[in-house]
């Protein structure tokens, strides 16, 4: 179950039907009621600029992540997600190992991501994933408002929220 970057974008729906599941669980009370994470056509965008990878069982996806370079030279992946029936097989692990070695094989010392949090309550899922992206090496390196970075989004949040940004450094010697 190796993941792989994909071209064409005859997936695009069923990877958007995956995030936008995985999201309304993984971010319930964040979000108002009605929205999603993401939709068909942002996702065909995103394969038609090499930046979607999948893992795939059985022929179909159960996994995806967003890879791309951001404009200070680091990697950064995203839209991380794993089918919940498929929960502890390691799909996650290896959708960031593909992500970290994608950094690496386009030279980028470090790896980042973002984590959208609630201010004021404890999310189970987001500590879940804190301590998770902690254990594998990644380090908060700054918290940011959701204002500051995305005002667009403000409007949709049920609840004041953070994000929080990590970041890993793939070849220590550089």
């Amino acid at each position: 179950m190796t993941p792989v970057l994909i071209s064409g974008t005859g997936l695009a729906g069923e990877i958007a039907q995956l995030i936008n599941r995985v999201y309304a669980d993984a971010e319930k009370g964040i979000w108002l009621e009605g929205g999603s994470r993401t939709t068909e056509a942002e996702v065909a965008e995103l394969i038609a600029a090499g930046e979607i990878a999948v893992a795939r069982s059985d022929g179909r996806v159960v996994g995806s992540v967003r890879v791309h370079l951001l404009e200070d030279g680091a990697g950064e992946f995203g839209m991380l997600v794993a089918a919940p029936e498929e929960r502890g097989t390691g799909i996650g692990t290896d959708l960031v190992a593909f992500a970290e070695d994608w950094g690496r094989s386009h030279g980028v010392a470090e790896m980042q991501l973002e984590l959208l949090v609630p201010q004021e309550w404890s999310h189970p899922v987001k500590e879940f994933l804190r301590s998770w992206y902690t254990r594998i090496g990644y380090r908060l390196v700054r918290t940011d408002s959701l204002e500051s970075a995305y005002p667009h989004l403000v409007p949709r949040l049920a609840c004041p929220c953070d994000f929080l940004v990590f970041r890993k450094v793939l070849d220590p010697s550089r």
